[in-house]
């Protein structure tokens, strides 16, 4: 039995040091650059070991942004649940939070957008635990917008525009990153974190501005 166990834990350590491995360098080089043998150099371990606890790069690579994901939204749902924000205080704790999580994970727009195009997270039947938090995450937030509304605090429009204006407003200069650095603004990656950063500032105040 203690044989047994001694195994359970080292298999988990081992499945841990690929998931930080493969992290680590979906960040630093994104996820067409990564290769798996890559990735298995960086855990410390042999590419036939990495093959047989992940099956495929894609599927290491969405279990990594899944995880970080129900991570993210768990504790912003926990934080608002539990402190109740007026509508321009929330939007500002929102805004970034979710501009630090994209720091952290810049793939993660383009996985959000795999699982869109796939319909995972349009089924409003599916018992996606992911598509449960990011819709519990919609409606608080747009509960607090038509509160707003009523209140006369804000204009009375189509919450969608307002979601729709932070939405783009956070995760398109992520998506364009590469555009961004190299054509528009040739500027290096931390002087682009640096200015995503500021963004975490300036976003909520074009979106008070605009309603």
């Amino acid at each position: 039995m203690a044989k047994e166990k001694n195994i359970t834990t080292k298999d988990l350590s081992t499945e841990e040091k690929i998931k930080a491995a493969a992290k680590k360098l979906f960040t630093q080089k994104g996820f067409a650059a990564t290769r798996t043998r890559d990735i298995a150099e960086e855990a410390g371990i042999n590419l036939a070991l990495l093959n047989y606890y992940f099956r495929s790069k894609e599927k290491l690579f969405e279990l990594v942004m899944r995880e970080n994901i129900h991570l993210f939204l768990g504790a912003m749902i926990e934080n608002i649940n539990n402190n109740p924000r007026p509508f321009e205080e929330q939007l500002d704790f929102i805004v970034s939070n979710y501009i630090d999580m994209l720091l952290e994970n810049p793939g993660l727009p383009f996985f959000v957008l795999n699982l869109l195009q796939s319909g995972k997270l349009t089924n409003e039947e599916t018992d996606d635990p992911l598509f449960r938090n990011i819709e519990t995450m919609r409606s608080s937030f747009l509960k607090n917008i038509q509160g707003a509304m009523e209140k006369g605090e804000i204009k009375n429009i189509h919450p969608l525009h307002i979601i729709a204006n932070i939405m783009s407003l956070i995760i398109f200069p992520f998506i364009a990153s590469s555009l961004l650095m190299a054509r528009a603004g040739n500027i290096s990656r931390t002087e682009f974190e640096q200015l995503m950063i500021e963004r975490k500032k300036l976003i909520p105040e074009w979106i008070k501005g605009m309603i």
